[in-house]
């Protein structure tokens, strides 16, 4: 009989050893390892800026739609305030002239009261005040009588009003130049 021999390369040895794992490159490896850890630190962190920008874009938009909501319900009936406002001035042109009787004064009263509990607020305009152009328009200029009437409102035409907190008509003045 013939001996094995213990040449490792002959096939009869290779067939009776045990397999053993091939070396590795443990090196390659991990640098493999820590790319894809990498490249998923990177992922996770992208995903995590976009989340933390489309909450703060979603909680912005809560807070605008809470405000539109809110000045919605201060203004609803801005349109029908605004429909009625050349009634109260027809009635105010007519109170200035004492061409009213004690009925209008009294369905003026009710008309101003009602448009008050709805949230129509009077601007405070006065004759001999300095011109705001933030809550007056100025229709006319005229001659002032004296040099302190100069940039003062001389006469109001139409009473300026806001609802809430909005203006919604401002008051209509002479100023004087």
């Amino acid at each position: 009989m013939k001996q094995k021999s213990a040449d490792p390369a002959t096939p009869e040895t290779q067939e009776n050893m045990p397999e053993q794992p091939e070396t590795m490159d443990t090196t390659g490896s991990q640098d493999e390892t820590a790319a894809k850890l990498k490249a998923a630190q990177e992922q996770l962190e992208d995903m995590r800026n976009k989340y933390l920008y489309l909450l703060s874009d979603f909680e912005n938009f809560k807070r605008h739609s809470a405000k539109e909501r809110l000045d919605l319900q201060q203004t609803a009936g801005r349109d029908i305030v605004t429909a009625l406002l050349p009634i109260l001035d027809d009635f105010d042109r007519a109170a200035k002239n004492d061409g009213l009787g004690e009925g209008m004064v009294l369905i003026h009263q009710k008309l101003a009261n009602t448009l008050q509990n709805r949230g129509l607020v009077a601007l405070e305009t006065r004759v001999g005040d300095d011109f705001n152009p933030d809550t007056q328009e100025a229709v006319a200029e005229i001659p002032a009588a004296s040099d302190e009437l100069k940039g003062k409102i001389v006469d109001i035409l139409e009473q300026g009003y806001q609802l809430g907190e909005r203006i919604i008509r401002y008051a209509k003045v002479v100023v004087g130049r």
